[in-house]
């Protein structure tokens, strides 16, 4: 039981890094790789807000801003100043480890004898019968808010529009809209909702590290991957639902692994094999890019 307990834990607080990624890779066909920084920069925030006395509910708006702020920069450095978009998301990345050592004031800082919004301090919530669900819960409800969220501005003018210009970048020009805003507007809104996991996920495990967005983009790729092709038979089901299925289905299968007697050290080798297997079976079913066929 708390196996599964910790998958849908997992799978949850991950599922806003994925639909993150989400928006990067499949909508804007940009390869980001400042969420492997904006991830530990949601959680560096919350956590030092918490550690400074804020209500653990409040330090979760800072830490998408901050997420939003940093996506918004990668944007600017490539489409102002034509830097590659491989390339502005690595400079993003690596300016933003300094950043988040700033902000933390040190590479590891706890908050165990603080409230979090899974734990409001020692209150009956905390000593309910329900209380071991809590992470279950509560990372739902942020989960079902942001996806309800997503899908409500991808009907919108604007989400049709930031649709459009991972596939043709030309539609939104000759509708008297400027693409590359557009572009900067997606990569805002994804690394907020991946700084949003990280700071879930900072106030679950009650500290902050420097490490903890280390191969961030790969897990969230998977995920991605992982759920708009399982569910692929699934037509109606929103894609925003199938990448959420999708990282409670590969943090399943990161649990089999371990349960099958692999080491945790090597659970970054068993992402990175499961991300191959999925990219190299869906361009072979397609017949082109992998990332494009989803």
């Amino acid at each position: 039981m708390d196996i599964f307990i910790g998958i849908l834990e997992q799978g949850l607080i991950y599922s806003l890094l994925a639909l993150g990624i989400y928006i990067t890779y499949t909508i804007l066909n940009f390869p980001d790789l400042t969420v492997d920084s904006s991830f530990p920069l949601g959680a560096a925030v919350s956590v030092r807000l918490i550690a400074a006395g804020v209500n653990p509910w409040l330090s979760l708006l800072p830490a998408l801003l901050a997420g939003c702020l940093a996506g918004f920069i990668t944007g600017i450095i490539h489409v102002k100043f034509k830097v590659k978009d491989l390339f502005s998301g690595i400079i993003v990345m690596t300016g933003l480890y300094s950043v988040n050592l700033f902000i933390a004031g040190k590479a590891n800082l706890p908050i165990f004898q603080a409230s979090t919004i899974f734990l409001p301090g020692q209150t009956f919530l905390a000593r309910a019968p329900w209380s071991r669900y809590a992470t279950i819960l509560v990372s739902a409800v942020i989960v079902l808010l942001v996806k309800i969220g997503l899908d409500l501005y991808f009907q919108t003018k604007s989400g049709l529009l930031l649709r459009a210009v991972g596939d043709n970048h030309n539609l939104p020009t000759s509708l008297a809209v400027d693409a590359n805003s557009m572009k900067v507007l997606g990569l805002a809104l994804a690394n907020g909702l991946v700084a949003l996991s990280g700071a879930v996920l900072g106030q679950q495990q009650r500290f902050f590290e420097i490490s903890m967005g280390t191969g961030s983009m790969v897990m969230g790729l998977a995920s991605v991957i992982l759920g708009i092709k399982l569910l692929d038979f699934i037509p109606k089901l929103r894609p925003s639902s199938k990448v959420i299925l999708g990282s409670i289905a590969y943090k399943a299968v990161i649990a089999a692994a371990i349960a099958l007697g692999l080491s945790p050290n090597s659970l970054k080798l068993v992402t990175a094999l499961l991300l191959l297997v999925i990219l190299v079976l869906s361009g072979r079913s397609k017949g082109q890019d992998p990332l494009r066929s989803i």
